[in-house]
Order: C-alpha cells, then sequence, then structure tokens
C-alpha cells in the first residue's frame, strides 16, 4: 500500500487460500513477480506423499521471485484459525489490499455416492470459507486505495446439466459464486471489488490429474499461469471499474489485447485440444 500508483500490485498485499499449489500459488507467484506480498493460507504445512509443495516452499518461491511471503496455516472452516491469520498478516504488511478465495474441496460423486461428510466438507470450504475469510477481510479491505476479492468460483446457471451428476460440489461452488452476486452490490458503495474468476479450459492441477483423468487430462489442459496472468489484470484495475463480474480467464485476456498465438503459450501441449472446463456452455 506503498505505492503512488493505486493499481499497481507493487507493495499490495494479497491475502490468497489455498495458495501452496495449483492456481491459488500461480497467482501469489505472479503478484510477487510484481512486488507484493503475498500471505499464503493453506493447510499444508507438511510434505504430502501424492502432492508437490507446502505453504513454506511456496513462501520461498515467492520471495525468489520478488515479493515478500508469509506461510500461514489455516484452516477456512476455522473461524478463529482465519481471524488469526488475518491479523497476523496485517501486523506483518499493514493491512490487505486483495482476498483471493481459492482454497476449495471437490467430489464429483452423485447423491447416493456422496458421503455427508464430504458434502460437508465441500460446504464448509467452499461456500462457507469464502463467505467466512470475506467477512473477515471486509475491515482491512475498506482501507486499501484498490481493494479487490476473487473467487475461484464459476458463472452461475440453473441449467440442470451441471447439477444432475454431481449436485452437492455444484451447490457448494456455485455458493461461492453467490457470494459474489451479493456482495458486490453490498460492498460497491464502499469501493471494494467483488468478482469471480474461471478458466475456459481445464487447468492443469492435481485436481484434474487425480479426478478428472490422469495424465491425458493435464495434456488436453492450460498452465495455472493463464488464471494467474487474467487475476492480475483484474487486481490492477480500478476496484470501482470492475465488480459483480463472472469472468473468464481468456476473456480477460483477450481484453487486454492478447492473441490467439499468445494464448497458446498457455497450452500444456499445443498439438493436443484443449479440454473446456466445468459450467461453462
Amino acid at each position: 500500500m506503498t505505492d503512488t500508483d493505486t493499481t499497481s500490485l507493487r507493495g499490495k498485499t494479497l491475502f490468497i487460500t489455498g495458495a501452496s499449489r495449483g492456481i491459488g500459488k500461480a497467482i501469489g507467484l505472479r503478484a510477487a513477480r510484481a512486488g507484493a506480498n503475498v500471505v499464503i493460507a493453506a493447510k499444508t504445512a507438511e510434505p504430502h506423499p501424492k502432492l508437490e509443495g507446502t505453504i513454506y516452499t511456496a513462501a520461498e518461491e515467492m520471495e525468489a521471485a520478488g515479493g515478500r511471503a508469509l506461510p500461514v496455516v489455516v484452516d477456512v472452516r476455522d473461524e478463529d484459525v482465519v481471524k488469526a491469520a488475518v491479523a497476523e498478516a496485517v501486523a506483518r504488511f499493514g493491512g490487505i489490499d486483495i482476498l483471493v478465495n481459492n482454497a476449495s474441496a471437490i467430489s464429483l460423486t452423485g447423491t447416493t455416492a456422496t458421503e455427508m461428510k464430504r458434502y460437508d466438507l465441500m460446504h464448509q470450504i467452499n461456500t462457507r470459507g469464502t463467505f467466512l475469510c470475506s467477512k473477515v477481510c471486509i475491515p482491512h479491505l475498506k482501507k486499501s486505495a484498490n481493494p479487490h476479492i476473487l473467487n475461484i468460483s464459476p458463472p452461475l446457471s440453473m441449467d440442470p446439466r451441471w447439477f444432475k451428476n454431481h449436485v452437492a460440489y455444484t451447490m457448494a461452488k456455485f455458493g461461492m459464486s453467490m457470494c459474489v452476486l451479493g456482495m458486490a452490490p453490498e460492498l460497491a458503495p464502499q469501493g471494494i471489488a467483488v468478482n469471480a474468476l474461471w478458466p475456459r479450459t481445464t487447468i492443469a492441477t492435481a485436481a484434474v490429474e487425480n479426478l478428472l483423468g490422469g495424465d491425458a487430462m493435464m495434456r488436453r489442459s492450460r498452465t495455472p499461469d493463464i488464471m494467474a496472468d487474467a487475476a492480475a489484470i483484474i487486481f490492477e484495475t480500478p476496484s470501482r471499474e470492475l465488480t459483480g463480474q463472472f469472468l473468464i480467464d481468456e476473456d480477460v485476456l483477450r481484453g487486454a489485447g492478447m492473441t490467439d498465438a499468445e494464448l497458446d503459450r498457455y497450452a500444456v501441449d499445443p498439438s493436443e485440444t484443449l479440454m473446456p472446463d466445468f459450467f461453462l456452455d
């Protein structure tokens, strides 16, 4: 918050949930390269046998990229833990300018195959976690010159095809999007932008590799960098000029002048046909 250009990411503080890997980490790295402070709010403090990275290794990468990082063990389901993490972030960096609600749980199961503990997990992390982190960060965002909340969630749709095979997951992700629908007009008078960002194609993350088809699906995906670059454009836009929108990564980049040839660099394997993501017609 020390930069004279209010839309620059230099010196701004981002609080990113689920930032130890995947899209959250990519957004953090992109911001770090611009000179931002990144709070890595995630549960992974110890190495996972099947998943790369912890909050501490992510912090090392972000500092090596040129930013400052604060790794904090956070379970977004726990109100006291979230409040403590936000307080620690404010004490370290002086405030919060951007909140990225990225943490998410997924289970692509039908009704009878969805255990209630899995249902509860998805709703507590996705919907409740997004609401809670937003609620706790809002008093600090009010003090920022260009405050943004960005939820990694899809455009809302009442098309039954997005519900019929995994209704519990869809409800939980749409809960995040409904936070955008309500909070954007609620917070607009205070200049806090609230938007959603979703990928046009599948993104090469652990969830895609482990749940959607392994290496074959990864090759048909784009890297998380496309979401990170789109998020940076959103954050650098004056908050009073962009709010309440359900944005798609590719559209954001095209709007900034990126060509098809430039978009090709995000493909994991440019020779493969890209796989469209969920929730998009």
